[in-house]
């Protein structure tokens, strides 16, 4: 991939190396989130944010890069109630594809380079859809081995709570008072990337993870939710599932 001579790609150009010894609590972080015509592996990217954090000057200091596409793909009405896009308003408005998801997989690249993990809540859902999209206009593909950090799963493994873990409800249990409205793509970047300082303080552990055993980590961490979840499932007469991590 060549690089896009634009802010984002400047700043990560700018940010430290990170290594495996790096703290996630002190680690950079690059915030992604997407909006999508639908929630289907054929569903494509209509908006997308890339948020790079630097842990010493918080929101402040944040470099924020975001697309509006025009993702030649139909909105499903379900997901168009909740993420306001309509077809004619991205065909009208929306960038073409092939430039925007290749700078955004530019990007990420660069930051993967840095060791600067790729933070997303729910990360395999838009680590997925940036894939499909790349593969669907033929374009250079995400390194093959991914660092990053998911809050959702993260959250799960040390909270313990009740109640729902969307984000809406997982930034109210931290704290976190979001910077816009959820659904929007660059607010959602932001509060999920806002989640792991608060998420250090109330469980030191979670800040004492080191970038190099993150993977790792949140893999188990994952299949030992998953094990706790196809228990109920089945405890109320359902499916389990097969569900894997990144």
């Amino acid at each position: 991939m060549t690089r896009v001579d634009d802010p984002i790609s400047t700043a990560i150009a700018a940010a430290p190396a990170q290594n495996d010894d790096t703290l996630l609590g002190d680690s950079w972080l690059l915030g992604f989130d997407t909006e999508t015509t639908g929630t289907k592996r054929d569903d494509a990217i209509v908006s997308a944010s890339l948020v790079l954090r630097n842990p010493d000057t918080g929101f402040e200091g944040d470099t924020v890069a975001e697309w509006l596409i025009n993702p030649h793909h139909r909105m499903n009405p379900a997901a168009s109630k909740v993420n306001g896009f309509t077809d004619t308003f991205l065909e009208q408005n929306g960038e073409e594809p092939t430039q925007a998801l290749a700078n955004i997989a530019t990007a990420i690249t660069m930051a993967q380079d840095k060791g600067i993990p790729l933070l997303a809540y729910n990360a395999p859902f838009d680590v997925r859809m940036l894939s499909g999209d790349l593969g669907r206009w033929n374009l250079q593909g995400l390194p093959e081995r991914l660092l990053v950090a998911d809050p959702l799963v993260i959250d799960r493994e040390i909270s313990h709570r009740n109640g729902k873990r969307n984000l809406a409800h997982t930034t109210e249990y931290y704290g976190v008072d979001p910077h816009g409205d959820f659904h929007d793509a660059t607010a959602d970047t932001i509060a999920a990337v806002d989640l792991i300082q608060p998420m250090s303080r109330l469980y030191p552990q979670v800040g004492a993870l080191r970038l190099g055993e993150l993977m790792d980590w949140q893999r188990q961490a994952h299949e030992r939710w998953l094990v706790s979840f196809n228990q109920w499932l089945v405890s109320r007469g359902r499916r389990s599932i097969n569900d894997t991590w990144l």
